[in-house]
């Protein structure tokens, strides 16, 4: 069996925005019928939740779109994830910031933004909902999966081209 297409989401604690970024790509990736051909992970750039559950408040609303969080554990982002995903997406410029800092000069790991392909420039970032209200955690929902359907078609490309 070929090796698996690896992509990693981050945000700071690993108990929000990325989380929520991983449970909506791996669905939409599950939908498109590359669930055996790409795997979706997600990491942290900071310590400080390692272990933890996704925010309750990112659960309720992402279970409320069918996607359930609940099996997730934060983790820290670390040098040996830029060998194991292809793929690294930073929830925002600062988290970006602290991705390329970490990356070692040998990565093979293509670093951007989860809301890349939405077409903003700069890069739109996924606002952090961990301070506000719970209409923040559905916004954060609509963009991840708005970016989610673009993501599967680049990752959709970018297996038929590695076929080939």
């Amino acid at each position: 069996m070929a090796k698996q297409y690896a992509v990693l989401m981050v945000c700071m604690g690993n108990i929000c925005r990325s989380p929520t970024a991983e449970g909506v790509l791996r669905a939409h990736v599950q939908q498109a019928g590359l669930a055996g051909q790409v795997t979706v992970d997600s990491a942290g750039t900071h310590a400080y939740h390692i272990g933890e559950a996704p925010d309750p408040r990112s659960c309720k609303a992402a279970l409320r779109r069918g996607y359930d969080l609940s099996a997730q554990r934060a983790r820290q982002v670390s040098v040996a994830d830029f060998q194991r995903f292809d793929l690294i997406l930073a929830a925002d410029r600062a988290n970006m910031a602290a991705l390329r800092a970490l990356c070692p000069p040998e990565s093979r790991a293509r670093l951007d933004f989860i809301l890349a392909p939405l077409g903003q420039q700069p890069a739109l970032e996924v606002p952090d909902p961990y301070y506000g209200g719970a209409g923040g955690f559905d916004r954060v929902l609509d963009l991840i999966e708005q970016a989610s359907v673009l993501w599967v078609e680049q990752l959709r490309q970018t297996l038929r081209a590695a076929a080939d």
